[in-house]
């Protein structure tokens, strides 16, 4: 019964389609037919009344003075022309053989101006008044439904009238063509009754057809209700079964469906929860990564990867190896000859066309027997060696200060000690030499150097919270600019400050930050022996902001660079060694970093990174006291 009432359903709208199909169809024949018969009945009417009015000119053509008539008496002037209307052969013959000419024309005529026949088809009604009859037009202009209405309805003949003048503003008459409705029934049901029968074919052909498709639709359900088994079989579904004497074969396999779906859906929640903490892992590594399969298209991209490909993710992922690398360039050979050798790459550092340094591997992945897939790395040589040695530099950095915390513990107290006893021995001395008393205020002065020694090593190591506040690197810039003016003017170097058009939003200690950048300007400052220009300008990446100072100084020796942010190391006479290295460590708080690049004769580029708001922001939260 089920399989019956499916077939019915589908039968019954396979049916209905066509029927309506088959009504709309036949909706646009027949108005186009109908609409055609009225303009051709118009048409040949409009024919006739001109061959009537031609006819009639010629009859009228004559010198009304020869036949006697008073041409100055308008009623002696019509009664003439009638008479030659009625006398003329020619127009009478026209007349008589228009009904025959014509099967949609009922009759013809001229009439006067007050509607009196002169001359007719039907020679009785000569002489008498006609009736005045509807303007074909009105059935012309009429709708699809309205025409109908009037053709298939009452019989009524419609009039074709043509205005005939005399002369000049004189009007003779009308010659009026009658079209019946009978008449065009007669000449449109053939049509009608063609396209009817045309249409009952194609609805009883519709039903044919409709069982023979049911029949084949509906064979392929059971097959797909058993594969649709197999593949829920072994997952429990806590949905309640269906009553299988209740529902069709479409039922069913709905049933079955939905329980895919919503297995599939569970599926896809798990992936979902995956992908996402997989594209964050992958945005988070600083190497560049990328998972092929075993068809060696791209699965997995981590963020990295983009600045070895010039390529964003969405453009990479789901490419094959061919689509993203080219055999233009050293990177693109060495990748596309291990994937056609099947071979993997141990780690090797090449140098890429743009000058850089990077550390690439290969690895493919595969099971016994089944090839997995392949996993590319990619790393920044140059930023490799960087971290290394910012990561040396803070391990010397913290056991610098845990030493000099020692040192300053227990010197602090024994200068203390010996500062006391050096007052008491002067007041014990009363009256020394010359000589005591300048060795007593050398051991002094030399006793209060260490202890500003000390107490510089003292406040190096104290414990520092920051007070991160939102700000402008650009005013930064500027207001450093303008604290460094008076120094570079004594030095005879010209500051040139360009702090860019972008806003760069920071979250930082004002303070703190802004005397890590004067520390590194005034270096430079100090740097130009022989005055130069100094430029400071700011400008940003996609999450970071970058402060440089470019001097044109003589340069950083290459053996002394890995010293250059060691406290108390320095190359000018009176330097203390401390600036560049607090400058370092208040970088570091910030999350950021302080590097350089330096040629010995040209000068040297100091560059403070420090990240964006947006990306600082998650970071600050996890800036601790540094000590």
């Amino acid at each position: 019964m089920g399989r019956l009432r499916l077939k019915t359903k589908l039968v019954l709208a396979i049916t209905g389609m066509v029927f309506a199909l088959v009504g709309l169809f036949s909706y646009v024949y027949v108005s186009h037919r109908l609409r055609q018969s009225t303009t051709e009945a118009y048409t040949r009417a409009d024919f006739v009344a001109k061959e009537i009015e031609d006819s009639a000119r010629k009859a009228t053509q004559v010198d009304l003075r020869k036949l006697e008539v008073d041409v100055d008496n308008p009623v002696l002037v019509q009664a003439a022309l009638e008479r030659r209307l009625q006398e003329d052969d020619g127009l009478n013959t026209l007349l008589q053989s228009i009904l025959a000419y014509s099967y949609t024309i009922y009759d013809a005529g001229i009439t006067d101006v007050a509607g009196r026949a002169v001359v007719h088809t039907d020679t009785s009604l000569i002489g008498s008044r006609l009736e005045r009859r509807d303007n074909f037009s009105d059935l012309l202009s009429a709708n699809f439904f309205r025409q109908l209405q009037i053709i298939y309805g009452p019989p009524h003949v419609y009039d074709v009238y043509v205005p005939i003048k005399r002369g000049v503003g004189q009007r003779f008459g009308f010659i009026r063509v009658g079209i019946s409705t009978v008449f065009l029934k007669n000449e449109l049901t053939p049509q009608l009754n063609r396209a009817l029968t045309y249409s009952a074919v194609a609805i009883l052909l519709s039903l044919a057809l409709a069982a023979v498709v049911s029949n084949i639709v509906l064979r392929p359900l059971e097959a797909i209700g058993r594969r649709l088994d197999q593949m829920t079989a072994e997952v429990p579904d806590s949905q309640p079964q269906p009553d299988l004497r209740r529902v069709d074969e479409f039922g069913l396999v709905n049933t079955k469906i939905e329980r895919l779906g919503r297995q599939i859906r569970d599926v896809k929640e798990v992936f979902t929860t995956l992908k996402g903490n997989v594209d964050q892992v992958m945005g988070s590594l600083q190497e560049g990564v990328m998972l092929f399969t075993n068809e060696n298209h791209v699965v997995l991209v981590s963020t990295s990867a983009e600045r070895f490909l010039g390529r964003s993710r969405d453009q990479i992922l789901g490419k094959s190896v061919e689509e993203i690398f080219t055999d233009a360039n050293k990177l693109g050979r060495i990748v596309l000859d291990a994937f056609a050798l099947h071979q993997g790459i141990p780690q090797r550092e090449i140098e890429l066309e743009d000058g850089r340094r990077a550390q690439i591997a290969l690895e493919f992945i595969s099971e016994p027997g089944q090839r997995i897939g392949a996993l590319l790395k990619m790393r920044d040589a140059e930023s490799v060696r960087r971290l290394e040695d910012e990561l040396e530099i803070s391990q010397r950095m913290a056991a610098i200060g845990r030493l000099t915390s020692g040192v300053a513990h227990e010197v602090k107290n024994p200068i203390n000690a010996i500062v006391v006893h050096l007052e008491l021995l002067r007041e014990k001395m009363r009256a020394p030499d010359d000589d005591s008393g300048r060795h007593m205020d050398i051991i002094g002065n030399e006793i209060h150097r260490l202890d500003r020694v000390v107490k510089t090593l003292a406040d190096f190591n104290r414990p520092i919270e920051p007070r991160f506040i939102s700000l402008d690197l650009r005013r930064l810039v500027v207001d450093v600019t303008l604290l460094a003016a008076p120094d570079a003017e004594r030095n005879g170097v010209e500051i040139e400050s360009d702090p860019g058009m972008e806003a760069l939003p920071v979250k930082a200690d004002s303070d703190l930050l802004k005397q890590a950048l004067l520390n590194v300007v005034l270096n430079g400052v100090q740097s130009m022996e022989s005055g130069g220009t100094l430029a400071l300008a700011a400008h940003s990446d996609e999450n970071t902001a970058t402060i440089e100072v470019r001097d044109q100084g003589k340069g950083i020796a290459p053996e002394i660079r890995d010293k250059v942010f060691n406290l108390f190391f320095t190359t000018k006479a009176k330097g203390t060694g401390i600036g560049l290295a607090m400058s370092y460590r208040v970088m570091q708080m910030h999350g950021g970093s302080l590097s350089f690049d330096s040629a010995v004769g040209v000068g040297t580029v100091f560059r403070l990174t420090l990240p964006l708001a947006a990306r600082q922001a998650n970071e600050n939260k996890e800036v601790m006291k540094v000590s």
